[in-house]
């Protein structure tokens, strides 16, 4: 699917080009790629992006997966609708905006997903497990964890549901910016990204 804002056939769109508001987090386009990497989409795969911010990976996996299915999650009606003009701002058709809290909206959700993606929301460990619940046997879910607490208790909640091929990558990325007259690396805040796999029941 070719978008008129990224015509590419590669993932990584960068960060400028979404809309924002004030205070919603965009996962930075670095480690946007490894959550995408980590989900292993495909052609057909139902995705269930749990707290989707901005919008970023709805809009990143519908243009990689024009035949699959992306259902994002907000609970702000507000961001529900950042999310939507980002679709449409990329000409992104295969992606259902869902105004919810999680894990509450989970059950009214369509499908059985094969691939979840949870990019923040409390309880963590609880909505974690509704949407290990949902998913298909032989899913993969992804998750990112900004802060200690965060990782410990998604390690935890993997290693309840007995999660398989358990992988934890902590992204190190740095730019090039420029500072007045002089050009320097800065840091883009570290993130953790926990994969895992559901066994066939």
């Amino acid at each position: 699917m070719s978008s008129p804002l990224w015509n590419y056939t590669t993932p990584g769109i960068p960060d400028d080009l979404f809309e924002r508001l004030p205070g919603i987090p965009l996962s930075k386009r670095e480690v946007r790629l490894l959550i995408i990497s980590a989900l292993r989409l495909e052609s057909h795969s139902l995705l269930w992006d749990i707290g989707a911010g901005t919008g970023t990976i709805a809009v990143e996996t519908g243009l990689l997966s024009p035949h699959g299915k992306i259902v994002a999650v907000e609970r702000d009606e507000e961001v529900a609708n950042l999310i939507q003009r980002n679709c449409d701002r990329f000409g992104v058709e295969n992606v259902d905006v869902i105004e919810g809290s999680a894990p509450e909206c989970l059950q009214d959700l369509p499908g059985k997903p094969h691939r979840a993606c949870i990019e923040g929301g409390r309880p963590i460990k609880d909505i974690l497990k509704a949407v290990w619940h949902y998913l298909e046997p032989q899913g993969r879910i992804v998750a990112t964890a900004s802060n200690l607490e965060s990782l410990y208790t998604l390690s935890e909640g993997l290693a309840e549901l007995q999660a398989r091929n358990i992988e934890v990558v902590q992204s190190s990325i740095n730019r090039l910016e420029t500072r007045g007259t002089h050009q320097i690396f800065a840091a883009v805040n570290p993130m953790f990204i926990l994969s895992g796999e559901k066994l066939d029941s």
